[in-house]
């Protein structure tokens, strides 16, 4: 029998909170292996060169093939048949609304994990380094991620109650992931948004007791 696959990961990293959720979800035999980024366990030289290039998380070991980067490491896991077909469908059949679950990934990157992770960062992780951003640069990434919120609560949720349609997708997860982080700084993204406010109450509601685990470690960490 193989070994199985070795998940690095932080759930201090929202994608890393991502995956965590969803192989939970999948039953995925893969063994846990937490990377304390906060001590710099990623920085080592043994990191580098025997898990990740780029030593970053999460990233996965599966025997001698090393794979970084969240969206990557969902698509080979879902061909490897660990990922449940209901969270990321790659059979033919499902063609359509597999593109739709990527349009999402593909969005969110660069829009809700650019500004809500960005403010996240400079709001109340940087500050627990004491690093103080000029507060310009902090209303910037503010107002980009009001702009994106808005996005989700008029365009991907403005008829059906998941991003993709009448069920949760891995799109779900990796966008609740994403915004829940906020509630650190003391922001409520459902406020004046209720579809927003509804769907993360339905990812929360479906993925529990994954979805409340991983986020209780964030907040366990922002009050040491």
């Amino acid at each position: 029998m193989s070994s199985p696959v070795k998940y690095f990961f932080d759930l201090m990293s929202q994608p890393s909170r991502a995956m965590y959720i969803i192989f939970k979800l999948s039953g995925s035999k893969v063994q846990n292996v937490p990377v304390a980024l906060r001590k710099g366990e990623h920085l080592t030289e043994k990191f580098r060169d025997e898990v990740n290039k780029f030593q970053k998380v999460p990233c996965i070991v599966d025997g001698d093939f090393k794979l970084a980067e969240s969206i990557a490491i969902l698509r080979y896991m879902a061909r490897k048949e660990e990922i449940k077909e209901t969270l990321y469908p790659i059979s033919e059949k499902s063609s359509r609304l597999l593109s739709k679950v990527d349009e999402f990934l593909e969005w969110q990157h660069l829009t809700l994990r650019l500004s809500c992770g960005s403010a996240f960062r400079m709001k109340w992780l940087e500050p627990m380094m004491g690093i103080q951003r000029e507060e310009k640069q902090i209303k910037e990434f503010e107002k980009l991620m009001e702009v994106n919120l808005n996005i989700m609560e008029n365009v991907w949720l403005k008829d059906t109650p998941f991003v993709t349609g009448n069920e949760l997708t891995a799109a779900d997860i990796f966008g609740a992931c994403e915004i829940e982080q906020t509630k650190l700084f003391g922001y409520n993204a459902g406020t004046n948004r209720p579809k927003v406010d509804a769907w993360l109450k339905k990812v929360r509601e479906a993925t529990n007791p994954s979805y409340d685990e991983a986020h209780a470690f964030v907040f366990k960490m922002s009050k040491l």
